[in-house]
């Protein structure tokens, strides 16, 4: 890792404010070494209360860093990039975290040989859980794809993929934290129903899916698989999930991963 790694964000939202508490946890960047711009200290004091630099100034980051974080809105992202395409160095590393944003893009606002990447993580980044996807721009080689990846590591799982994954991932994975919780409001809700009290109904809904998932991740195992292996003929959990399948969950989570992906295409086209 470079002594001097210096990382700016533009955009102080919960995901820059998740991958800089990352950073920090790795130890690789210094707090000092590590400053953000939004327009307001709205979410800008978070940053400055963990001893990182803070400022109203887009410009101002890229002068001091040489490993870039657009984390702002898709739609503002054009207007950022014309703002500090002129202050862009060879020696700059930018990575885009806005949803729908192409390579192609980013690439068309900053200057010619610039060193782009593109990645997606979800809001789970903000405690270390997170799950994230990234691809190169043209001019990007494997040192800067390593050294991205070391980087966020500490947030979370990090991989390589094809641009055309990444879409797919914000509908899987960006979007999906959200399908997630709302599966478990229901179910801590059925909790309710049944007469449990609301906070532990949640709590046991929580550790439910946090075990759940740890399962598919330690035994390689197929999902299908795991939740037969849960089921015995004529018990509980089938006639759960028979209820389950009357309401067609399955296509429903199917349908809902593919309109959250083709909203993410349709903002890259946009």
């Amino acid at each position: 890792m470079e002594e001097e790694l210096a990382v700016g964000f533009i955009g102080a939202g919960k995901m820059a404010l998740g991958i800089a508490s990352g950073l920090l946890m790795s130890g690789n960047v210094k707090p000092e070494k590590i400053i953000a711009s939004a327009p307001s200290n709205n979410n800008l004091y978070k940053f400055k209360e963990a001893g990182m630099k803070t400022t109203h100034c887009n410009t101002s980051v890229v002068e001091n860093c040489n490993i870039l974080f657009l984390s702002v809105k898709p739609h503002i992202l054009p207007e950022a990039l014309r703002d500090i395409s002129p202050f862009v160095r060879p020696e700059h590393i930018i990575v885009s975290v806005a949803a729908g944003v192409t390579i192609k893009t980013l690439e068309k606002f900053l200057p010619t040989g610039t060193k782009v990447l593109r990645m997606m993580p979800n809001l789970p980044c903000v405690v270390q859980q997170g799950s994230m996807v990234f691809c190169r721009g043209s001019n990007a080689g494997s040192r800067e794809a390593v050294l991205l990846k070391s980087l966020v590591s500490p947030c979370g799982l990090c991989e390589e993929t094809p641009e055309s994954y990444i879409d797919i991932h914000t509908g899987i994975s960006g979007s999906g934290v959200a399908y997630v919780y709302l599966f478990a409001e229901a179910l801590a809700e059925g909790g309710v129903k049944m007469g449990m009290p609301y906070d532990l109904s949640k709590k046991l809904v929580a550790h439910t899916l946090l075990g759940a998932a740890k399962m598919i991740l330690e035994t390689g195992e197929h999902p299908g698989k795991l939740k037969n292996d849960v089921c015995t003929p004529g018990g509980t959990t089938i006639h759960g999930l028979y209820e389950l399948e009357k309401g067609n969950l399955r296509t429903t989570v199917m349908n809902a991963a593919e309109a959250a992906t083709n909203r993410a295409r349709e903002l890259g086209k946009n």
